[in-house]
């Protein structure tokens, strides 16, 4: 069986939908397990109670855990099974172990079944309420969060939480200056959205979450792919597929461009523009148009993606007409389109001191890429992050940066090898991480290609959403005093996982199975200790706004516990010991007088005592208070900062401004405004950011003026060669 060494933290999107037992009442179609889901299912099995880290018989303990998550990926805030529902689907909680095995999956679309009649009741009642209206002066409160509450008990008591829950919907509109009737159309489509999304919901779907309940009950990172999800994947990972170049989204039931990709076929035909409408796709000149009209968004993705060199013909109705408008033709030839906005990028950020000017080269990195298959095949300029890292840091170099900044925050993780040559392009040849398998063997990876690309000044920035890959890059560069790690600590993510192809087990030609990422071993810093459960913790620390207990791999109930192995054979590439303090005491002294880091440090502070709080009054005179406090506080920070702006900064905050909050969701505002506000989000001031360049740029300023301290953090290393204070 061929197995694909791989990465990381991929969660999938729980869909909050389901399909109806009873057609007659709710125009679903009742979902049937399809026979390759069922095989699927059961080779899976296989596979997972024979390869798996932890590997677990398929039994009534599995089963039970099985069901306890497939409800809570239905249904995480208990908002729409009440407790007869629970005990009428209970019977089925030692089942579903038979059922895989079996290969008949009825217990799991009988409970999906069952959650799609649900959902369609509770927002068909939520539509009712619209014709109403609600009393605003009562004193009543809405729970923001109910995951850990029990199953609602009655009808009733379902029928009161969607009154409020409605209830709220309509105040957050009202606050933002909307009229009755434009709340009521606004709301009455949103929950009418709600239950067409839920009736194009297909097998697959039923399918795609059952399977996940099942793999992420033997860990938390183990996860089962349908062959769309599997094409998705890879696509993720080699950052480029054959298409026309312009990402889609679904806008009232239409497929809508929403951008085109720089070079792609769409932009360079110069016959499209950002709003278009995709109302019908033909495969080729003279093949039958395909109406595409409220299909479901991945369906029309599907069919405009093909070959390379393959034309594809889109009937467009433009964004400047009507329903009833003229519609144009596009010819397109498919080609190869790189996703370059996902691929990593530098910048140069000034750091002004005193008379001094010294320039921080960043390099963010959203993800460990490779394209897997072109490396296996030998192709020498196959997709890399370390090759296009490797590139930008030479002409960092040429530039002659004091410092270099990787920013890996959010950044899930990938391709462990990527991981380990990345480190490469800053230390010698020596160790990068350890693994061990399931039988106790532990196998040492390390980077042998020689020197290094960037020899001067480092620091990695990491968040909560740092995750694997990222984490076995933080903490060799951490392990061997090579660099001085920023930020929070990271996601907890110390196993590894591997892509088994359920095909190739099968002999299959054809897609049809799926694949599984499945942990196969544990991974361990040359240190000997681990990263799973707790994370990197950063030399110098900054604000989280994220609870351990909410996110990552600490909020786990299956996930494995932190333990320890004996060190690998290294040798230190710097000692760091005397600089982090002098760098932690100018950090705090700084960030005393810096009124954007303390502002954002209160906001964090309000934010968790909000979540905290859990509760949201619906009383309007009190929500108004509330909101007017906000603003004030918001509006007091911003004249405070004012000052500090740059012309784009202020702009930025200017748009954001604008939709604080409209009570929309993002589908119901137009394009240009989601699209502005995006752009303001990318053009706000990044404080913390902003912060750690001048942490590096402490570091260079302690590094010059102290030989002894430099000799130390970069022993050998004469610093004015590979970098410029002016």
């Amino acid at each position: 069986m061929k197995m694909k060494l791989l990465w990381l933290l991929l969660a999938f999107a729980s869909i909050t939908q389901a399909a109806a037992p009873d057609t007659s009442q709710s125009g679903v179609p009742l979902l049937q397990p399809l026979p390759q889901e069922s095989k699927a299912a059961h080779l899976s099995a296989e596979v997972l109670t024979r390869y798996h880290y932890k590997a677990a018989p398929l039994d009534d303990t599995m089963s039970s855990q099985i069901f306890d998550r497939y409800l809570k990926s239905l249904d995480p805030e208990k908002m729409f099974f009440v407790q007869s529902d629970i005990d009428q689907i209970s019977s089925e909680k030692t089942k579903l172990g038979d059922a895989i095995n079996n290969e008949n999956l009825s217990p799991a679309f009988k409970i999906f079944n069952l959650y799609e009649q649900r959902f369609n009741e509770r927002f068909t009642y939520a539509r009712s309420l619209l014709k109403q209206g609600f009393d605003f002066t009562a004193k009543e409160n809405f729970q923001a969060s109910r995951e850990k509450e029990s199953w609602i008990k009655s009808e009733d008591e379902m029928r009161d939480l969607w009154r409020k829950r409605v209830k709220n919907d309509w105040l957050r509109l009202k606050l933002a200056g909307k009229d009755p009737k434009s709340i009521v159309n606004t709301l009455d489509k949103r929950y009418d959205n709600y239950l067409v999304r839920n009736r194009k919901l297909k097998s697959d779907d039923a399918f795609q979450i059952f399977m996940n309940a099942y793999a992420e009950s033997t860990d938390p990172h183990t996860n089962y792919f349908g062959v769309r999800a599997s094409e998705d994947f890879d696509i993720s990972m080699r950052l480029s597929l054959i298409g026309i170049g312009a990402v889609l989204v679904e806008h009232d039931e239409y497929t809508t461009i929403r951008e085109l990709v720089a070079g792609g076929p769409a932009m360079l035909s110069g016959k499209l523009k950002v709003g278009d409408r995709i109302v019908g796709v033909a495969q080729g000149e003279h093949a039958p148009m395909v109406e595409v009209l409220g299909w479901r968004l991945d369906d029309t993705v599907a069919i405009i993606r093909g070959a390379g060199d393959s034309t594809v013909v889109l009937d467009i109705l433009p964004e400047d007409a009507g329903p009833d408008g003229k519609h144009k033709l596009v010819s397109l030839i498919r080609k190869k389109i790189n996703l370059e906005q996902q691929a990593a990028k530098d910048s140069i950020i000034e750091v002004k001191d005193g008379a001094n000017t010294r320039h921080i080269g960043v390099i963010s990195l959203p993800t460990f890429y490779q394209d897997f298959a072109a490396h296996q095949r030998g192709d020498p300029d196959f997709k890399s992050a370390t090759r296009d890292v490797s590139h930008l840091l030479a002409q960092l170099k040429k530039d002659k940066v004091d410092s270099v900044l990787i920013d890996l925050r959010n950044n899930g993780g990938g391709s462990l090898d990527e991981a380990i040559e990345l480190t490469g392009l800053f230390i010698n040849k020596g160790p990068v991480v350890q693994q061990r398998n399931a039988s106790g063997k532990i196998e040492v990876e390390s980077y042998t290609k020689g020197k290094p690309v960037w020899d001067g000044p480092l620091g990695v920035m990491i968040n909560r959403g740092s995750a694997s890959a990222s984490e076995i890059f933080a903490a060799a560069i951490q392990d061997y005093g090579r660099g001085v790690v920023i930020g929070e600590s990271s996601f907890g993510k110390g196993t590894v996982q591997r892509i088994v192809d359920l095909d190739e087990a099968a002999h299959n030609d054809k897609p049809k199975y799926g694949e599984l990422k499945m942990t196969t071993a544990q991974f361990f810093r040359i240190n000997g200790g681990t990263t799973q459960l707790r994370g990197v913790t950063p030399d110098i620390s900054f604000p989280s706004s994220i609870d351990s207990d909410e996110f990552g791999e600490s909020s786990y109930d299956n996930a494995l516990p932190w333990t320890q192995i004996n060190a690998a054979d290294y040798a230190l590439a710097g000692d760091l010991s005397d600089v982090v303090p002098l760098l932690q005491a100018r950090h705090d002294s700084r960030i005393k007088n810096d009124k954007e880091y303390q502002y954002l440090e209160e906001d964090i502070a309000l934010f968790k005592a909000e979540r905290k709080k859990n509760s949201i009054s619906l009383n309007e005179a009190d929500r108004r208070k509330e909101r007017d406090t906000q603003e004030a506080r918001i509006k007091a920070h911003e004249k405070a900062t004012e000052s500090s702006k740059s012309a784009s900064e202020k702009l930025a905050a200017a748009k954001s401004d604008a939709i604080r909050d409209d009570g929309l969701q993002a589908n119901e505002r137009t394009l240009t405004v989601e699209i502005a506000a995006e752009k303001a989000a990318k053009d706000a001031k990044d404080v913390l950011l902003n912060e750690a360049v001048h942490i590096l740029s402490d570091e260079v300023d302690l590094l010059k003026t102290d030989s002894r301290l430099a000799a130390r953090v970069l022993p050998g290393l004469v610093l004015s060669a590979g970098a410029k204070s002016n």
